[in-house]
């Protein structure tokens, strides 16, 4: 074989194990936020069910907005949520 080629088939495993790290990584942070937004619900409506309970009005639905804020956002983004309903209750 010649340099060029060596040199091609080199490029081309190093590009091949770069990408496996790349899709693996890609594939934790899906896994990761797909959790959250099971988590996120479950955890909505046992707060929602609690605050009724309590007798507080106050009621986060599950739409689109809300579990593409908790799956971005995780704790943080469920928090939000109930503190914007917390505050227009004042």
């Amino acid at each position: 074989m010649d340099q060029g080629t060596v040199f091609f088939i080199m490029v081309g495993i190093c590009a091949l194990v770069l990408l496996i790290g790349l899709l693996k990584r890609k594939a934790e942070m899906l896994l990761n936020i797909i959790v959250r937004i099971i988590v996120g619900c479950v955890a909505m409506i046992f707060f929602n069910d609690f605050l009724q309970q309590q007798g507080i009005p106050i009621s986060a639905g599950l739409n689109p907005l809300n579990i593409l804020t908790i799956g971005s956002l995780g704790t943080g983004g469920f928090a939000l949520i109930y503190g914007i309903l917390f505050y227009s209750l004042l």
